[in-house]
């Protein structure tokens, strides 16, 4: 199921690679190409809440089948596809399914397992969900370099049949009940799907179109409006296609915010690296992603020893650890330069791939701990969907600091300049004979043209850093919140740790 997991998320990142050669394949124009992610996240992000009712319809066992299947399927559809329209479908149809196999394997580790394994197999669960994203970039660079674009589906097959077969060999979890289809609650399904479609283009268009445009507001419109009905209709049923009735407990309304905010912190930093290292150093895909293992393998080097601390400790305390350090992280890339590579991104990697399962274990443990049945499928799905939401409102915000701030940084550092600012021309990489804090002369026309492609670059690094600052900010602000949770005795942790 982790196996399954890992592919659904690594099939965002290992595209976004090879976009080009799509486009060029295909003949996409440029202002289409961003839906062939963008319709992938939106069917995801509505099928994750989506996960409690599909998990009590079919039992966990033949909904996590189904969506493997759909999936693998669906790559096999993406690969063979000779144009925009088709690819766009079976895109669709894979974000659609992979979000099903999503909250379905957190739900497995509650439902599967012991208490006494439960941090044991939400490590191995955790970090699956985060190596994914980290190692996108390298397997996408490779496959791109090496083979062809249609081999970025085609990988799916054959783990996607290993997982099918065995997953539907190997549960066992119920039975279907098919009685809940005569009460399915579809104006419900429509409202959910129209919130949070919109809330995605939202989210893609705001940034390059400004936040003030009349089809960013008309979205936004539509998002709330649906949102606010949907909200409303399953808070007044009995049996909601939603239940959203969780978010009333304040334990797991924080957890679910925690994971909000280290999606925004992941998928961000995976996000702007490789944007930084493509636009300012010249990376090639392949290099990037080998830069980026360092998260990766920290993290895997960490799995060992987050697990039993987590049962032992406080989950404030794994809490506070791990969103402060990840933070620092986020903010030690705050202060690159254009010269910044991989021995600068070194170690805010190194802080952040350690802090990942102190963030995700306790969060998870808030989140779901005691619950079971149809109720531990739905806060799942919740507890994922944020997650996700979170990633997304994270790169549109870091969109907007990218689109709006490097045009201010281009104009003061050319002010500084003109003003024979030395530490301006040190930022730009110029020469610094002519800079001595005193006004220069007039330039010329071919000076200015020389000199431009410098300026972009140290205003684009500002900008990248301001990201990563606001970012780093809102995990520091985030532990705000800590006094507000419910601490576990140690007695507790040590009953779990023993399996009492």
């Amino acid at each position: 199921m982790c196996l399954g997991m890992f592919m659904a998320i690594l099939d965002i990142q290992i595209v976004a690679s090879s976009l080009p050669d799509i486009q060029v394949a295909l003949r996409i124009p440029g202002d289409r190409l961003s839906w062939i992610q963008t319709t992938y996240l939106i069917a995801e992000v509505i099928a994750i809440p989506l996960t409690g009712y599909l998990t009590r319809l079919l039992t966990l066992r033949w909904m996590f089948v189904v969506a493997i299947v759909g999936f693998t399927l669906a790559s096999i559809g993406c690969a063979a596809s000779a144009g925009f329209g088709t690819l766009i479908t079976f895109r669709a149809i894979q974000g659609f399914c992979g979000g099903a196999v999503i909250p379905a394997v957190f739900t497995s580790v509650f439902l599967l397992f012991p208490r006494s394994a439960h941090v044991r197999t939400t490590t191995i669960a955790g970090v699956f969900a985060v190596l994914a994203p980290t190692l996108g970039p390298i397997v996408g660079g490779y496959i791109t370099e090496t083979y062809n674009w249609h081999w970025l589906f085609l990988i799916n097959f054959a783990p996607g049949v290993v997982v099918a077969a065995t997953t539907g060999a190997m549960l066992r979890t119920g039975r279907p009940d098919w009685s809940l289809l005569r009460h399915f609650d579809y104006p419900s399904l429509i409202l959910l799907a129209v919130a949070l479609a919109s809330l995605e283009l939202v989210l893609k268009e705001g940034p390059p179109r400004g936040w003030g445009d009349g089809y960013v507001l008309a979205l936004l419109a539509t998002c709330l409006s649906c949102g606010a009905l949907l909200i409303h209709r399953s808070l007044r049923r009995e049996a909601p296609l939603v239940p959203l009735g969780d978010f009333g407990d304040r334990t797991f309304a924080i957890g679910s915010l925690y994971s909000f905010i280290l999606g925004a912190g992941l998928y961000g930093s995976v996000y702007l690296m490789p944007l930084f290292l493509g636009l300012v150093r010249d990376r090639t895909p392949f290099e990037i992603g080998t830069i980026m293992l360092v998260s990766g393998a920290s993290q895997l080097v960490t799995a060992p020893i987050a697990a039993p601390l987590e049962r032992r400790l406080d989950p404030r305390l794994l809490t506070a650890f791990g969103f402060g350090l990840f933070g620092i992280g986020l903010l030690a890339n705050g202060f690159q330069t254009y010269e910044t590579d991989f021995e600068g991104q070194f170690w805010p990697q190194l802080l952040r791939g350690v802090a990942v399962m102190f963030c995700i274990l306790p969060a998870t443990d808030l989140a779901l701990e005691g619950r079971s049945g149809a109720n531990l499928a739905v806060a799942s799905g919740l507890f994922n969907l944020m997650r996700n939401l979170g990633g997304a409102v994270g790169i549109a915000v870091i969109d907007t600091i990218l689109e709006l701030r490097a045009p201010i940084h281009v104009t003061r550092l050319i002010e500084r300049l003109q003003a024979g600012d030395p530490k301006a021309a040190l930022e730009a990489g110029l020469p610094l004979d002519r800079f001595h804090n005193q006004p220069l002369g007039p330039i010329d026309e071919a000076t200015k043209e020389a000199v431009r492609p410098l300026i972009e670059r140290a205003a684009a690094v500002a900008s990248f850093n301001e990201a990563y600052l606001v970012l780093g900010g809102c995990f520091l602000l985030s532990l705000l919140l800590l006094p507000l949770l419910r601490g576990t005795s140690l007695a507790t942790k040590a009953a779990t740790a023993t399996g009492d």
